[in-house]
């Protein structure tokens, strides 16, 4: 924050009072602003994560009905192979559960 006079002289104490009130409310303003902000990229975040999970235990069904074994060896098939195509385990869960995938 600059200020500026139009005189050659010291600010007023006044004057000071003044402007650090205004640079304190400024500042409030920018943390408050950062705050939201954060706030809106972890909420997006979070809900894309939640997304993301549902999407998984779909595709741990499909794996789990189409193998005929349990839930947890059906994601170990899904990691796995996740892991040697060196792809997102989302990816794969939804090539399972929206375009058949099978492995």
């Amino acid at each position: 924050m600059n200020l500026f006079s139009s005189v050659r002289e010291p600010f007023s104490d006044q004057d000071a009072a003044l402007a650090l009130a205004l640079a304190q409310v400024a500042t409030i303003s920018l943390v408050q602003y950062q705050i939201i902000h954060n706030q809106g990229t972890v909420n997006g975040q979070l809900q894309q994560a939640l997304k993301s999970r549902i999407l998984i235990e779909q595709a741990k069904g499909v794996l789990a009905q189409r193998h005929g074994v349990p839930i947890d060896a059906a994601f170990s098939l899904l990691r796995t192979y996740a892991r040697t195509s060196s792809s997102k385990l989302h990816d794969i869960a939804d090539g399972v559960v929206h375009h058949g995938l099978s492995f």
